[in-house]
């Protein structure tokens, strides 16, 4: 962890190694060639060049232990050894990047590796040629360590031609992919096991950090293999790691309530911002070689502050450089440990990083669909199919090419059925499946013809194991009604209807969010709207008002389409709706003035006169016109008038009959279309 963190502060090294004192800076080097010596090769085909640098390091760590012993050095070896610590901060930045790398990108830059492992150990070999040996009182046996040292560095390493098998073997892999080769499954096994891929959770890892490589534009030269590649290992993983459990967090269920609620691990020291304390979620290094995460050292340099905030150091630039490797290893930390690296909406269509496609990558996403959906038709234990359909769910993730390739192969009808599964894990990857292939337009059409598909989602979302679970049901019936002619026929069931008001009176905030977004959307057809009011959808929607701003969108989407009535005989309805439009959201507030103008349209005076008696009102109408949407604004300057016309008519019916006024006797005041 210190060296990932660490490793980009090489670029502000120069600064610390001219004012460190020699002592400082003989530690410095004493502690970096160590960690040099224990460094790992983060991939088996990198052994040889890491055994060489490691071999190296613990030479020099030998050395720099004598020196020490040393008092002050002679200042043509304090300028020499402050020379060589750069050069290997250089080796640990390195390090840290091959360790940070996908490791079918390290096999790809293998040669660039070497090169720049070469270059360096050829600087080091120089400055350890100009140290002026004889200066420094070192013992014989520690001067012929630094001469072995020097000579190893110089020492040509021999081309390795494993690696460039391998290599060649990847990309003739690839290859035959794009001519529509199935891969021989010993063949797989025996190049991954010599990339070091050797468990579903390292073919996981490897997928992702590839995917966000590529996102990033890494290495443009090797972007198309690459693409191909994670096409490639999403086949291997299914083909030689599907009889393995998924990891924990990919199917996380939440048995029950209280767990939503449980503390998250606390995340080590080295992960967390030294001036938030929190979780850094976009590590960055300052010109003080110290790392924060970038929302919290901006808002210290926004303050007017120029210093380091751990070092107290007055800082040069004030420029921010990336921690990659830091942040890769916060990203796999919290996806081991099921905290979320951002924030995001759990039930909406999985995300996943945007990554192109080519033939190659193309024809092995096929493949993968096949024989998911195989091996699903012949699964008869719940293990075995909750294993298939969680990599389907996984699948469906990765684009609409992908998706198409799942429904072509006939996985709807085979992923219905388990939603009616007592197994809480096979359940919640079966619906979440089908909401991630609801994406495409085809794979609704699957879904909504598929036997008995809408009622066992319907099935989910009442008797659901988990609320997760529920909450993906429901986002799928929001998926499908975006379909005009699916929003119809969802509208017309009246289970679909119940169950999906019942979650929005009964569900947590997130499950509440996405059963609001579905009647939002139910709504928007007029005939649906008299079975939403008869099953309390515009009661539920009220309740909901100040947890969620789509609430306040589904009543002016109800008064809209036939019910105003409804929504009026509802005790306070009116008066929940001016405060909102007081003290809601922006968009919650221009859905309230929307509804009210709606409401006194269609419905009349009465409706009129409750907003009149909400204290403030006027004030609210007139702010929500100066600092509104353009929407917002229209909708308060006709709720304006229409109070305004109310008041007008309401005096001169008292004026003219003073004894025998009431409200119900003036007409509801007309209501301009905005």
């Amino acid at each position: 962890m210190a060296n990932a963190r660490n490793a980009a502060a090489a670029p502000s090294s120069s600064s610390y190694s001219s004012s460190a004192s020699d002592g400082e800076i003989l530690r410095s080097l004493h502690r970096l060639a160590r960690d040099l010596a224990g460094a790992e090769a983060p991939a088996p085909f990198l052994e040889t060049v890491f055994a060489a640098v490691s071999r190296r390091a613990k030479l020099l760590a030998a050395v720099f232990d004598d020196l020490l012993r040393c008092g002050r050095l002679p200042r043509s070896a304090s300028l020499c050894l402050r020379e060589v610590l750069l050069v290997l901060q250089r080796f640990k930045a390195v390090v840290a990047d091959c360790s940070a790398r996908s490791r079918m990108r390290l096999l790809l830059q293998a040669d660039e590796v070497a090169a720049r492992v070469r270059e360096l150990q050829h600087d080091l070999a120089t400055l350890l040629d100009l140290l002026p040996v004889p200066e420094l009182g070192l013992a014989d046996d520690v001067v012929d360590l630094l001469a072995l040292a020097s000579r190893q560095c110089r020492r040509a390493s021999p081309a390795d031609s494993a690696e460039h098998e391998l290599k060649a073997g990847v990309l003739a892999l690839i290859q035959e992919v794009e001519r529509e080769i199935v891969p021989e499954r010993e063949r797989l096994e025996s190049i991954l096991e010599e990339v070091g891929i050797n468990d579903p959770a390292c073919c996981s890892d490897e997928i992702e950090t590839l995917e966000r490589e590529i996102g990033d534009r890494v290495a443009e030269r090797w972007t198309s293999a690459m693409i191909a590649l994670v096409g490639l290992l999403r086949y291997a993983k299914c083909v030689l790691f599907t009889v393995a459990t998924p990891r924990p967090m990919d199917s996380k269920v939440d048995l029950d309530d209280d767990d939503d609620d449980a503390d998250p691990p606390a995340p080590p020291m080295d992960f967390r911002c030294p001036i938030s304390l929190d979780l850094m979620r976009d590590p960055v290094v300052s010109a003080s070689g110290q790392t924060y995460d970038r929302d919290s050292i901006t808002r210290w340099f926004g303050s007017g502050k120029s210093t380091c905030p751990k070092t107290g150091q007055v800082l040069t630039s004030l420029e921010l450089v990336p921690n990659k490797a830091l942040k890769n290893l916060i990203s796999r930390w919290c996806r081991e440990n099921g905290v979320a690296m951002e924030s995001s909406e759990p039930s909406k269509p999985e995300p996943t990083p945007v990554v192109a496609s080519n033939k190659a990558a193309l024809e092995a996403a096929r493949m993968t669909a096949s024989f998911l959906v195989k091996k699903l038709s012949v699964s008869f234990s719940t293990a075995a199919a909750n294993r298939v359909v969680h990599e389907i769910r996984q699948l469906a993730k990765s684009g609409n090419d992908t998706r198409a390739f799942i429904g072509e192969a006939g996985a709807v009808p085979l992923l219905v059925p388990l939603l009616h599964s007592e197994d809480i894990a096979t359940q919640l990857n079966a619906v979440t499946a089908l909401l991630n292939l609801s994406i495409l337009d085809a794979n609704k059409k699957r879904i909504m013809h598929a036997e008995g598909a809408v009622e066992a989602i319907c099935h989910v979302m009442g008797n659901g194991a988990t609320w997760r679970a529920k909450e993906n049901a429901a986002a799928t019936v929001l998926s499908l009604a975006s379909v005009h002619s699916y929003r119809r026929r969802l509208g017309r069931n009246p289970r679909v209807v119940e169950r999906v008001v019942l979650l929005v009176r009964t569900g947590p905030s997130s499950t509440k969010k996405d059963a609001l977004a579905a009647l939002l959307c139910l709504s928007g057809e007029r005939e649906n709207v008299a079975k939403l009011v008869e099953a309390g959808a515009p009661e539920a929607a009220l309740s909901a008002i100040g947890e969620e701003e789509t609430a306040v969108a589904v009543l002016a989407s109800l008064a809209k389409r036939g019910g105003a009535e409804a929504i009026v005989n509802i005790d306070g309805a009116v008066v929940r709706l001016v405060a909102e439009l007081r003290r809601g959201t922006e968009w919650s507030r221009e859905c309230a003035a929307a509804a009210l103008v709606l409401l006194c349209r269609r419905v009349g005076a009465a409706v009129v006169a409750q907003v009149m008696t909400v204290t403030g009102v006027e004030w609210a109408i007139w702010e929500l016109m100066a600092t509104g949407t353009e929407r917002a604004r229209r909708k308060a300057a006709s709720l304006g008038r229409a109070c305004r016309r109310w008041t007008a008519a309401a005096a001169a019916a008292a004026t003219e009959h003073p004894t025998e006024y009431t409200t119900s006797d003036i007409a509801a005041p007309a209501i301009t279309a905005s």
